[in-house]
């Protein structure tokens, strides 16, 4: 027969085994009614905490993680995450909490990355770059630490989670640039098991009706470059090319104008993310201002309610702004998605 666990005891009272242990130590603020169904679900399972798990239920890091498993090198040129950072840190601040940052290389450095703070490192973390099938979630769910998915992730979970669309600014830029007069419209997507990639790539091959081009780049200057040149030695080459970074479209650009095309009268480009030099570039970058800053916040509040015992939650925050500058027409404009939250 199965030992019981403290999930055990969180399905049976209907919370979370974040709540079950600050029930059980008195250290978060619980409501009496959900202390007594915790209790309830104890005494009926006759679950007796090991102690170890007395002694990590009284032990507050005052910290949050990020493990980020990217090449180093992806992150120090993608413009999301210092942003993404600055944002968490703002809310972080406001409690004296630390945050835990941690790049790893494989799946065995972040297992262990996860176990480490699970074990007393941080109290709790974020986890970016979800994946369309996460091994990742589960895996926090069975160590017990406080979680929040910052991506729209559709499998189930048990976590709070901050969902983002980046569907609607594929869609505005695809109308955009049909309305400028071009059919032949490729999209140099990010890495399609990332939920955001996917996201973006779904949206684009609705938009073209079985007439699209999409290639699979990594996010890097160099995939953005070599997909380009892929691109434009077609027999019939695209007229406007979507990137799902800034890095790769303005790699992309450069490699086209260095093939003597003009932009935007020979080739089209759009970008994603708004980097800081794309409104300054010759041409001007259009992208899509996805406010990285704003999910940043929204995550770390959401983590630290966590903490202290609330209910998982999901918001949707869509802050994103598409940029139409003149790498896609000769005017330049803003298109602006509304945000809102979902309780």
């Amino acid at each position: 027969m199965s030992r019981t666990t403290i999930a055990d005891v969180a399905r049976a009272a209907g919370v979370t085994k974040a709540t079950v242990s600050h029930a059980l130590s008195g250290n978060r603020p619980i409501s009496e009614e959900t202390r007594a169904k915790v209790l309830a679900a104890v005494d009926k399972l006759g679950w007796v905490p090991s102690q170890s798990a007395r002694a990590l239920a009284n032990r507050h890091a005052n910290a949050v993680a990020v493990v980020l498993a990217r090449n180093p090198d992806v992150i120090a040129n993608d413009s999301f995450f210092p942003a993404f950072i600055a944002g968490v840190e703002s809310v972080l601040a406001e409690s004296e909490t630390a945050l835990v940052l941690q790049v790893v290389s494989g799946r065995e450095a972040e297992e262990r990355a996860y176990r480490s703070l699970a074990n007393g490192r941080a109290d709790g973390a974020l986890l970016l770059d979800l994946r369309v099938d996460d091994w990742r979630v589960p895996f926090l769910d069975e160590l017990g630490l406080p979680t929040v998915l910052v991506g729209a992730y559709d499998q189930q979970h048990p976590f709070s989670c901050i969902r983002t669309d980046d569907a609607a600014p594929i869609r505005d830029i695809v109308a955009h640039l049909r309305g400028a007069g071009h059919e032949r419209i490729a999209h140099v997507s990010g890495p399609l098991d990332y939920v955001h990639s996917r996201a973006r790539a779904e949206a684009y091959i609705d938009e073209m009706h079985g007439d699209e081009l999409l290639r699979e780049g990594d996010f890097t200057a160099a995939s953005g470059r070599a997909l380009t040149a892929e691109l434009l030695a077609l027999p019939e080459r695209p007229t406007a090319i979507m990137y799902a970074n800034d890095t790769m479209a303005i790699a992309g650009l450069s490699y086209a104008r260095s093939q003597g095309l003009k932009i935007p009268d020979d080739l089209a480009i759009s970008g994603f993310d708004d980097d800081h030099l794309s409104a300054h570039l010759s041409p001007a970058l259009t992208s899509v201002s996805s406010d990285p800053a704003a999910r940043g916040r929204a995550a770390a509040r959401l983590l630290r309610a966590d903490i202290l015992g609330a209910q998982p939650r999901t918001e949707t925050v869509d802050c994103n702004v598409v940029h139409l500058r003149e790498s896609t027409s000769a005017q330049s404009s803003a298109v602006s998605t509304v945000s809102r939250r979902t309780p």
